[in-house]
């Protein structure tokens, strides 16, 4: 208790002084309008606020003494900060996602005695993955087999790899900012014919996006046959730097039609390159930020994604590998396929997406860890965990999608917006799995787009309460156990029976269903 005192004192006292620095910021009229007198007075009794918010939180702990409930304070206090910036320093109108300064949620949660000793069970459980590897090997083999060909095979063509990363990089740093430049200069001079100017360079940004960065990896990765891990790192950078090169150019178009006579409206290089690693696809000209990098954290959050990868390698060699090689080679049987989903539910939740932000949050000095990282795991409804799950991409989603498609409408069509969102999500979804694992197979598109958007309506922000919360989590782990068999299946059924003259329809027949019809009918 006097361990929680003490950090609620040293961040208020940390708020206390931030906000007794906090001065108007000299931006137009278009996009924040001066501070009122109303507006100045509520930050000079900032810090009263901040007292009141203490001695609430205090109350908190002191009413709940069991350590047990130590979790639930946390984010009980992390909405208290919320809602209190959200109320003080909300972002004027039509500037979209508010960045502030705080702690990480994992951090806060890993002082809990009983949260970290979960996640020293995980490690534990790493450590028996091990030790059963490595005596199975030295009983079958008869010493011990230290070698990793699943990771050797899976990031195979590595140099070729980064090569292709850099290209695709430096292509993404200095295009669509020239392009951006030329077109901002050409509206804060006296030119003529400035529509003509901004249909050209509107036309050259999207045949970038569409050929540069659309076209030209996808054509690397499959004509050299890239591996699973190397397809997904070239495609996934793909779409990301597709996500903050459009968030680039739709933020600050704006500000250059509203000030077209500045020209220091332009973002410098050096804030645009800070964005394209910033752990965020919304483009800001500046973030939060620590005063200096904690190395030693981001070595143990390196450790701790190197951990995960090595964590995922030997769940799939100890039980996925096994499972699947041998049903790919037996005639098909209902009772071995429900076996074989409830078997891969385990594998399918094996994520290490809540250590991966921490490393390149800290390292770019970033503090709003807010924007990586929410509650997810305590949603009562599929629509917060679509909105907590990946805050990253949900933002982007949200404001360059929905929000850009009500404005469009006239913010007539809501349904619409949601289903044209759903659509945008599944297919690039499903669009990453094709490339990567070399075959088409929508079991994912069908899962987002019926039971996904059924269940967003169905468990919707009214269902409260445990029930719906475990009602959550068993569909999450039912759909992770179906996408993990049936994905798996047909590696295998693509492996076991290729087609030697394949044409285009048969390419986008499932292979495993083809070899399972004669024992269905």
């Amino acid at each position: 208790m006097r361990q929680f005192d003490t950090q609620v004192n040293d961040f208020m006292d940390s708020l206390i002084e931030e906000s007794t620095s906090l001065e108007p910021a000299p931006v137009p009229a278009v996009f924040s309008p001066p501070m009122s007198d109303k507006e100045r007075s509520k930050l000079r009794y900032c810090s009263l606020l901040c007292y009141q918010m203490k001695s609430c939180i205090w109350r908190l702990v002191t009413a709940d003494a069991n350590a047990l409930l130590l979790p639930t304070l946390v984010l009980k206090r992390r909405q208290l900060i919320t809602v209190f910036f959200c109320r003080h320093f909300r972002p004027p109108h039509g500037e979209g996602k508010l960045f502030v300064s705080r702690r990480s949620l994992l951090d806060e949660l890993f002082e809990v005695n009983h949260i970290r000793t979960i996640y020293h069970m995980f490690i534990a459980l790493l450590i028996l993955f091990i030790l059963s590897t490595l005596v199975v090997d030295f009983i079958d083999e008869g010493r011990l087999v230290l070698e990793f060909d699943l990771l050797v095979y899976a990031f195979g063509q590595f140099p070729l790899v980064v090569c292709t990363w850099i290209c695709m990089f430096l292509s993404v740093l200095f295009i669509p900012y020239t392009l951006f430049y030329l077109w901002a200069q050409s509206h804060s001079g006296s030119h003529s014919h400035l529509r003509l100017y901004s249909l050209l360079f509107g036309t050259l940004f999207l045949l970038y996006q569409a050929l540069g960065l659309g076209f030209l990896p996808t054509y690397t990765v499959v004509t050299n046959s890239f591996p699973p891990a190397s397809c997904f790192i070239i495609i996934l950078e793909q779409v990301r730097l597709m996500m903050k090169a459009h968030s680039f150019v739709r933020e600050n178009v704006p500000r250059v039609l509203a000030w077209c006579k500045e020209k220091k409206v332009v973002p410098q290089v050096s804030q645009y390159l800070y964005f394209l690693f910033a752990p965020t696809l919304i483009y800001r000209d500046k973030y939060p930020r620590n005063p200096v990098i904690r190395w030693g954290y981001v070595v143990s959050k390196l450790l701790q994604v190197l951990g995960c990868l090595f964590y995922a390698y030997y769940v799939f060699v100890r039980l996925c590998i096994p499972q699947f090689r041998s049903i790919s080679l037996q005639l098909f049987d209902l009772r071995a396929m429900v076996l074989c989903v409830f078997n891969s539910i385990l594998p399918g939740k094996i994520r290490n997406k809540l250590l991966c932000f921490g490393l390149p949050t800290e390292l770019f000095d970033s503090c709003d860890f807010d924007y990586t990282l929410q509650d997810w795991w305590n949603s009562t409804s599929f629509a917060n965990y679509y909105r907590t799950w990946n805050v990253v991409v949900h933002d982007w989603l949200y404001y360059y999608v929905y929000r850009d498609f009500l404005w469009i409408s006239q913010k007539r069509c809501r349904p619409a917006a949601m289903l044209f969102v759903f659509t945008v999500s599944a297919v690039v979804h499903e669009y990453i799995l094709a490339i990567c694992f070399g075959f088409f197979y929508p079991v994912l598109f069908c899962l987002f787009m019926c039971f996904g958007m059924m269940f967003n309506f169905i468990l919707h922000d009214k269902r409260k309460g445990p029930i719906w919360n475990i009602i959550m989590w068993t569909s999450l782990f039912l759909g992770q156990g179906v996408i993990i068999c049936l994905y798996s299946q047909e590696w295998y059924a693509q492996r076991y029976c290729p087609l030697k003259e394949p044409s285009f329809f048969e390419l986008l027949k499932p292979r495993s269903w083809i070899i399972m019809m004669p024992y269905l009918f």
